[in-house]
């Protein structure tokens, strides 16, 4: 499975840091072991379906816990009904179009 995540928290940070609930977000994920990459716009996660749903949840609660008042998260799922048969992020990534 492949996720493109997006946590906008609301303030976005506090005195730790300007954006110090989103970097909960993305502590949360590195600590998954999960494979990812931090995009301008947005994380992309790569994994088994089971363990980034339950990332999505974590990363979610991460920014509230880490004192944001609120929090809108978005994701985006890409996934083949053949795990075998899937995309690689890195090779998604790399790809130029022209």
């Amino acid at each position: 499975m492949l996720i493109q995540a997006h946590v906008e928290p609301s303030p976005s940070g506090d005195e730790r840091g300007t954006y110090e609930h989103v970097e909960a977000a993305l502590r949360i994920i590195e600590a998954s072991g999960l494979d990812y990459m931090v995009g301008a716009l947005g994380t992309s996660i790569q994994g088994d379906p089971d363990e980034c749903w339950a990332l999505m949840r974590k990363l979610h609660e991460a920014t509230l816990e880490s004192g944001a008042n609120s929090v809108s998260t978005s994701f985006l799922i890409m996934q083949k009904k053949d795990p075998a048969l899937e995309h690689k992020m890195a090779d998604l990534a790399a790809r130029n179009i022209d």
